[in-house]
């Protein structure tokens, strides 16, 4: 038995393994894609995306009015975030949620198709909906709660909780102006160089 299992694994390894002199060139080419993956991860700052910090979602500059809106908004000392915009449900959805949602962002903003207005996704918006309700059950009359996770009375349909409360948290108005005095942190550029060099920074 421990015989046919060896020989099954030596099997298996020669079949995976390149020609002698296909070696080199694979062995370098896997170095290079790894290599080139890593310095992704670095350049990206990816190990940050896992945490709860709402100055990551800056690192994309278009996500600034949103930032300084939520920060001198209601939420802005109760709430991250993730807080609102991430399933809370279990830690595994979380995180396959965060995946999924920052590999799209990723996309987008790397090939510069990101829209002049953002606009929720419906995954996000049932996301921020269930989060509402997760927080604020108590404050919400069972009328209103019912009507919520059901429908209108009045004309069945379904309904958002920010439909009602559209200036919570970001404000009427996602821009900078509508939050004069947001500390927005700013970007570090990755290349030592841009920093050293006085004539591209002025």
């Amino acid at each position: 038995m421990n015989n046919g299992k060896k020989s099954f694994f030596r099997k298996t390894i020669e079949f995976l393994s390149p020609p002698d002199n296909w070696k080199f060139p694979v062995i370098l080419t896997l170095g290079i894609i790894t290599g080139l993956g890593f310095h992704i991860l670095y350049v990206s700052n990816a190990v940050s995306y896992v945490s709860d910090d709402p100055e990551v979602c800056v690192n994309c500059h278009v996500m600034n009015p949103e930032y300084a809106t939520w920060q001198r908004g209601s939420h802005g000392k109760v709430a991250t975030c993730n807080d609102c915009h991430v399933p809370q449900d279990n830690i595994i959805e979380k995180l396959w949620f965060k995946a999924n949602d920052g590999l799209r962002h990723a996309t987008i903003f790397t090939l510069r198709m990101e829209p002049q207005v953002i606009q929720i996704k419906e995954a996000g918006k049932k996301a921020v909906q269930e989060n509402c309700i997760r927080c604020h059950t108590n404050q919400i009359h069972p009328i209103a709660l019912r009507a919520i996770n059901n429908r209108s009375v009045a004309d069945q349909t379904e309904r958002y909780c920010w439909e009602c409360h559209r200036e919570t948290p970001h404000g009427k108005v996602h821009s900078l102006s509508s939050a004069p005095y947001a500390r927005v942190p700013k970007l570090k550029p990755v290349a030592e160089w841009i920093l050293e060099d006085k004539e591209i920074i002025k």
